[in-house]
């Protein structure tokens, strides 16, 4: 510490899982301040199924973060921590014998941040689906007020669950508890043959929803689902607006069927004036949800409602969000709309079908640079719960080359289509990665290429360049 550095993971893990360990931790909940400061250290937390209910970063710029620490005394007589300009000491006689900590000079404090910088990126992929940011560079009484805001949310959303439920509230049924999935009989074929069969429908609903349940189960709150089968590639002109909303009624219905509140909800117009509209793909999907067949028990109006994309929609008694291929449009961001939902409903899960939240140019042509760096990382909170994307030469789609697949609590899966001597097709399952492969990863594998080996994307297998970005 004296050095400016951080102690060792291995002695503070020991020293916090020790901790919170003990009786009044268990029964009365934790705060850590400041740790984990280390991916390290998170996953260590992680591996010990620690987890917090939420993650509260303090946003300050590195100038005042130094002028704080450097303008910090420390009274060696009481312990009590003073500020030269923010908070002097009460009288002379204090401030006389006032000493400055080892580690609060100017050059530590900036190694400190140096290091902070290098691990928070890494720390922040953890905690993602908790994870809120407050604005720090202001009173204390304003700051205090907004955390005490959100703790107060996240006590409330606790206090609906019962003892051991996971953060959502979202507890797996007892006819679910026992119930074995049914074994994954592989990816379907003829996935180029437009209309898809029911059967093949039914396999993708099936394996989403399975997806998705266990994610819910386990607590997971910020989700989506990534599925670019022809029917629902909305760049592909055999896309089919029915497909999609059979796929997000299978989901509801199931959370329903276990007696859960389903809101679903579409995006609105979005702009004004001559300039309002909204994405094509999305155009008629709320009266297609409001005519669609929902059961024979009265499910659309009490367990299921159809919504838009906003706080105003989040109502108490909602349980679950499902929201329906959220977009940006030219001119038009989502993300705000968004923000305000997923913040409303606080720990209860938001799932994304679909969305598309790439930035898109202004109605100028200009891409919306303002603020661009907060969007794209509040995107990239959301979890995948299920990805499948099919997988072509660059610039075609046709044939099909191969597949990959993620479903939750499971890797990625990057499979090879081959055309047997029958006639028939099958997907031969290549490799298996933790996290999403990178395009010279999948390269790699198609050519049986071993990992870890630098190689440029080029010639025939430079199929899949942008790809998987």
């Amino acid at each position: 510490m004296n050095a400016g550095k951080l102690v060792q993971d291995d002695i503070v893990t020991a020293m916090v899982t020790a901790r919170l360990s003990l009786p009044d931790a268990q029964e009365k909940g934790w705060l850590l301040d400041g740790y984990p400061r280390s991916y390290a250290q998170a996953q260590s937390l992680e591996e010990r199924k620690i987890r917090p209910d939420i993650y509260i970063v303090l946003d300050v710029p590195d100038e005042i973060l130094i002028d704080r620490c450097v303008g910090r005394r420390l009274d060696p007589v009481t312990g009590k921590i003073y500020h030269i300009k923010n908070f002097p000491p009460e009288t002379e006689e204090i401030k006389a014998r006032l000493v400055t900590r080892p580690d609060d000079t100017e050059e530590k404090v900036k190694s400190r941040l140096e290091i902070y910088k290098k691990n928070a990126e890494a720390i922040l992929s953890t905690y993602l689906s908790v994870m809120y940011k407050i604005d720090g560079n202001r009173s204390k009484d304003v700051v205090f007020s907004e955390v005490d805001s959100l703790l107060t949310r996240v006590q409330k959303d606790k206090a609906k669950t019962k003892l051991g439920n996971p953060a959502s509230g979202i507890t797996m049924p007892s006819n679910q508890a026992t119930k074995k999935e049914g074994k994954w009989r592989g990816i379907p074929t003829r996935l180029n043959n437009i209309p898809h069969s029911r059967e093949i429908r039914t396999y993708f609903y099936d394996d989403v929803l399975q997806a998705t349940q266990r994610a819910i189960y386990d607590g997971k709150t910020r989700l989506k689902v990534e599925i670019n089968i022809p029917e629902l590639n909305p760049e592909m002109d055999v896309y089919r607006i029915g497909t999609l909303m059979e796929l997000v009624r299978v989901i509801a219905l199931s959370f329903a069927d276990d007696g859960k509140r389903v809101k679903v909800c579409v995006q609105g117009s979005m702009g004004e004036g001559a300039l309002a509209g909204m994405p094509l793909q999305l155009a008629g999907t709320r009266k297609i949800l409001e005519f669609m067949d929902w059961g024979d028990h009265d499910a659309l109006g009490t367990f299921v409602k159809i919504g838009s994309i906003g706080a105003k929609e989040v109502d108490e008694q909602d349980d679950i969000f499902i929201l329906v291929a959220p977009q940006n449009a030219v001119g038009n961001c989502i993300i705000d709309d968004l923000r305000g939902m997923t913040e409303s409903a606080g720990m209860r899960p938001v799932i994304l079908i679909n969305p598309r939240l790439k930035d898109l140019p202004g109605s100028s042509g200009i891409m919306q640079t303002m603020g661009r760096d907060k969007r794209l990382e509040y995107a990239a909170s959301f979890e995948n719960c299920y990805s499948f994307r099919l997988l072509y030469y660059a610039g075609t789609q046709y044939p099909i080359m191969g597949a990959l697949r993620m479903s939750y609590r499971y890797p990625y899966e990057l499979y090879k289509r081959v055309d047997q001597p029958s006639g028939k097709e099958e997907y031969i399952l290549l490799s298996t990665f933790n996290g999403k492969p990178s395009t010279d990863e999948v390269n790699d594998a198609f050519i049986g290429k071993p990992r870890n080996k630098v190689k440029n994307t080029s010639g025939i297998w430079g199929f899949l360049s942008g790809i998987l970005q």
